[in-house]
C-alpha cells in the first residue's frame, strides 16, 4: 500500500458510525464542538467523525474512549440558530486511522491517515457483487415492512450498499448495531464489510426468527 500522509484532523466523536457516502445531519450545541464547526468553516476541510460506545467507563479520558478508524465528513449544509447551536449536515467520505492525539485546541485533534479499501482483483469483484445482493435480500427478509423501499432505494453499487445497509442498521438499533458497523468500518476489504454487515442482520435474515427492536 503507498505511503498515505498523516492529516491533522478536528474530531467528532459520536455514537454512531459514519460510513463512505452516507449522509447525516448532527446538532453542535456543546462550545468545543462550535469552535470546531467555526474552523471548519472557515478553512474548508473535513472533520473527522469517530465512533464512541456508549456505556463504556466514562471515567476515561475521551480520547481513550474512541475507535481506531472513522470517516471524513464534509459539510454540505449549515444553520446556525439565535442561541448559537447549529444544524448541520454532512457526507461520509474517506476512511482513516487515528495515528496520535494532539490537545492544542478546545475540541479532540488527531494525526489521522488515509485508509481506502484496497481495489479488487475480478474474482473478489465478481463475490462482492454477489455478497452485495446477499445483503440486499437480507435486509429485505430482516424487514419486510420495508421491503418495497429497500428495492427502490438501496444503491446498485456495493460501496454505497454497505453504507445504506450500515446507516439502516444504526437507526434502527443503534446501541446493538454500532459495534458491528464499526467493525464493519475498520474491515480490510469491501467484501469483508459486505459479510460484516450480512452478520449483523436482525436475525430473520438467517430464519431464525428473533429481531432486533
Amino acid at each position: 500500500m503507498p505511503f498515505m500522509p498523516t492529516l491533522s484532523l478536528p474530531l467528532f466523536p459520536l455514537p454512531t458510525v459514519l460510513f463512505p457516502g452516507q449522509a447525516l445531519p448532527l446538532y453542535v450545541f456543546e462550545e468545543r464542538y462550535r469552535a470546531l464547526l467555526r474552523r471548519v468553516q472557515a478553512s474548508g476541510e473535513p472533520f473527522g467523525v469517530v465512533w464512541i460506545e456508549r456505556g463504556r467507563d466514562s471515567t476515561l479520558p475521551l480520547h481513550e474512549r474512541l475507535s481506531l478508524v472513522g470517516t471524513l465528513a464534509h459539510l454540505t449544509e449549515a444553520e446556525v440558530h439565535e442561541d448559537g447551536t447549529s444544524s448541520i449536515l454532512v457526507v461520509g467520505g474517506e476512511r482513516f486511522r487515528l495515528r496520535g492525539m494532539m490537545f492544542d485546541e478546545p475540541f479532540l485533534t488527531a494525526g489521522a491517515e488515509l485508509w481506502p479499501l484496497p481495489d479488487s482483483d475480478p474474482p473478489e469483484a465478481q463475490a462482492i457483487k454477489q455478497r452485495g445482493a446477499d445483503l440486499l435480500s437480507g435486509m429485505q427478509r430482516s424487514w419486510p415492512e420495508r421491503a418495497a423501499v429497500l428495492r427502490q432505494e438501496a444503491p446498485a453499487e456495493p460501496l454505497l450498499l454497505a453504507s445504506y445497509a450500515a446507516s439502516l442498521l444504526c437507526a434502527l438499533s443503534l446501541d446493538r448495531a454500532a459495534p458491528a458497523c464499526n467493525a464493519a468500518l475498520a474491515a480490510p476489504t469491501l467484501l469483508d464489510r459486505l459479510e460484516l454487515l450480512l452478520a449483523a442482520l436482525p436475525a430473520e435474515a438467517s430464519g431464525d426468527g428473533a429481531a432486533l427492536h
